[in-house]
């Protein structure tokens, strides 16, 4: 069990700009608008279980369809790095698909919060950090959701449409150079 503050605020700012809940606030509130009230709870709890589950089954997942650690790491940095570039240069490279019939499991829990990004994420965050330390820092990123879906709308009024796009690319700046990091630190276990 290896305890370390700074790993773990690395490993929640990552996870932070990934899943970027801020920046979603645009799509919580057309949700919402679709269907009512969203739970707030019961996302967040869901995204958290399905985040830690797949930390501890994402491996055998990958072995199973004969895929090593370090090659999805890589893959997990490209992706990691194609978000960075949507979120610095407001362009949007991956779809959403919207079905609101059920939005507080689908799309808010998954896809949108523990959602491929999220996913290949902690994969490639599991092969530089313990478990422990990611453990931590999602548990602190879904406390984070939490709050930002129970208070959204007070949210969007304080930062603002600008705010919220200053915070995107700021954390698209820091996704890219953590996606570059992850390539370069996973790339030579495969050359």
């Amino acid at each position: 069990m290896e305890f370390n503050i700074k790993d773990i605020l690395t490993i929640f700012m990552v996870l932070f700009a990934v899943i970027d809940i801020i920046g979603n606030i645009p799509i919580i509130i057309d949700l919402r608008q679709k269907v009512g009230q969203i739970q707030s709870e019961k996302a967040s709890l869901i995204a958290g279980i399905i985040l830690i589950v797949f930390l501890f089954i994402g491996e055998q997942l990958l072995s199973i369809i004969g895929i090593d650690v370090h090659s999805f790491a890589i893959a997990g940095s490209l992706i990691i790095f194609f978000i960075a570039l949507e979120m610095i240069l407001g362009i949007k490279i991956y779809k959403d698909e919207k079905n609101p019939l059920n939005a507080t499991v689908f799309p808010l829990a998954f896809p949108l919060i523990a959602g491929p990004g999220s996913l290949t994420t902690l994969l490639s965050l599991k092969a530089a950090y313990s478990n422990t330390n990611i453990i931590i820092a999602i548990f602190i990123n879904m406390l984070f959701i939490y709050i930002v879906l129970k208070g959204f709308n007070k949210i969007e009024k304080i930062i603002g449409e600008n705010g919220i796009g200053i915070i995107r690319k700021i954390f698209g700046v820091v996704l890219l150079a953590i996606s570059i990091k992850l390539f370069t630190s996973n790339i030579k276990f495969l050359l």
